[in-house]
């Protein structure tokens, strides 16, 4: 049967830019259609397909939801997958993730937590950054590389960010 298209299932046009309630308000509709629960009477054809669905769908949102994740799934439908762990020949970037780190220790070495909000603002507006550079040119053949970069930072700011939530989690203890 093979799985539909992320977009498809939200009747959405593939697109980096979204609308994220709206996401998240068509997920919910159709999650409610669905749901395995539904199906709990049926056939265990039935049951086996609605679960199916219910994978396909969560999925879909997953991936649509996370700006890295809906980019690299981009670049994916463009016919070219993009491999999950490559080397990143990208010095400026690598002493930039050099610098968040080393302060991100000091943070926590100093348990200072109005400092870890200050560095979890400025890691959003480096984020933002990166979508709006990745929106711009994701469509763009001749720009395929840099787009690729573009989505390794993102990934790897969507690992600091979780360090980030973890670290205030274990300084609001």
């Amino acid at each position: 049967m093979g799985i539909p298209c992320h977009y498809a299932l939200f009747k959405l046009q593939p697109a980096f830019d979204l609308d994220l309630e709206q996401l998240s308000a068509r997920y919910r509709e159709l999650a409610r259609k669905v749901h395995p629960d539904r199906f709990a009477d049926a056939g265990e054809s039935e049951q086996r397909q609605a679960i199916e669905q219910s994978a396909n769908l969560n999925e879909a949102y997953q991936t649509l939801k996370s700006p890295s994740r809906r980019a690299r799934y981009l670049l994916k439908l463009q016919g070219r997958e993009m491999p999950l762990e490559a080397t990143v020949q990208d010095p400026a970037f690598l002493m930039q993730q050099m610098q968040w780190r080393e302060e991100l220790e000091d943070l926590q070495d100093e348990a200072d937590l109005a400092g870890v909000a200050v560095f979890k603002t400025r890691l959003k507006a480096a984020q933002q950054l990166l979508n709006d550079s990745f929106a711009a040119i994701w469509q763009d053949e001749a720009q395929r590389e840099e787009a690729e970069r573009l989505v390794r930072r993102m990934q790897f700011l969507d690992k600091l960010t979780q360090e980030v939530r973890q670290l205030e989690e274990r300084l609001d203890d």
